[in-house]
């Protein structure tokens, strides 16, 4: 069966510690375990202070086929980050707001070009998804149609650097929606004439949104999916909600990280499950032991600090 592990953005030591505690063992370099496997949901790269090593436990295990990784959004951005022109230079000119997270991975990868090179490279072998049948994995948002378009992204086991300049340069191209819809999920964007304040004062411009339900009669505080703040208590105006894809009650259970869910149960219903606990405000790792069931138990959370 299988351990499914939220972001660990950076965090090799707390990594570690779960692994151990969760019963495997170090053998030839990787971590294993008797008769259970791993699967990483993304983002173990940016913030935290020890990166090369958690990307090295990550990849170890992948390689040696004692655990699964998909991408990230912070590895997506790396990527394209670090893409070349045909002269060798920086082919992105100007790295949006996005690529301010990855100062400590840049940091801390500047002495090692080559291992650099050869992570990025082996970044592009992770898939955007796993539908294992009896349970899927994503790193923000199941939606069917984008799966089927990250389906056919990878050719002889990797996605192509044009898949990465596309991301960047198409940002309306079906490719580059489908891969932040997986990756970034959904947000509700607020339009210029319409102003709403948060428990701290501020005006979202925008906010995620619980992908998995349905948005109609929902309060702005229903809808949200944010740790960073509150939400005001009444019904969203229709004419701006944004368009949801209610997960199915009889759908595999689905697992994802990247929402920073500091508050409130990681087991969403009782088929979706938010295994990201924010790990550099709370310095807590959290996965799902996750055993064959259908409806998902509470007792099979598990969590480090």
């Amino acid at each position: 069966m299988y351990d499914i592990i939220g972001d660990v953005h950076g965090h090799a030591s707390l990594l570690k510690k779960m692994l151990l505690e969760m019963g495997y063992v170090k053998t030839n370099g990787s971590y294993k375990h008797p008769s259970r496997k791993a699967i990483f949901t993304g983002d173990f790269i940016d913030r935290g202070p020890e990166i090369r090593k958690t990307i090295r436990i990550i990849r170890s295990m992948v390689e040696d086929g004692n655990a699964f990784a998909i991408l990230g959004n912070h590895e997506i951005n790396a990527i394209i980050y670090y893409l070349k022109d045909k002269q060798g230079k920086q082919w992105v000119k100007k790295p949006g707001k996005y690529y301010i997270a990855l100062q400590k991975t840049i940091h801390e990868f500047f002495p090692y070009p080559e291992e650099l090179k050869d992570t990025l490279d082996w970044m592009r072998t992770l898939p955007l998804f796993l539908d294992l049948r009896q349970l899927r994995i994503v790193h923000a948002c199941w939606q069917e149609d984008a799966i089927n378009i990250a389906q056919t992204m990878q050719e002889q086991g990797k996605i192509k650097k044009k898949i990465f300049r596309g991301i960047h340069k198409k940002p309306d191209s079906a490719i580059t929606k489908a891969v932040w819809l997986l990756t970034k999920g959904i947000f509700l964007e607020m339009p210029s004439d319409l102003k709403i304040k948060n428990n701290k004062g501020i005006s979202p411009r925008k906010f995620r949104v619980k992908w998995w339900e349905k948005p109609e009669g929902k309060t702005f505080e229903q809808l949200s999916f944010e740790s960073k703040f509150t939400l005001p208590g009444y019904i969203i105006p229709p004419k701006i909600l944004p368009r949801t894809y209610p997960y199915p009650q009889d759908a595999p259970p689905v697992f994802f990280g990247h929402y920073c869910h500091d508050k409130g149960s990681v087991i969403i219903k009782d088929n979706v499950c938010c295994v990201d606990s924010c790990v550099v405000c709370t310095g807590e790792l959290t996965a799902y032991r996750w055993d064959g069931e259908k409806k998902l138990r509470p007792e099979n959370v598990f969590r480090v600090k």
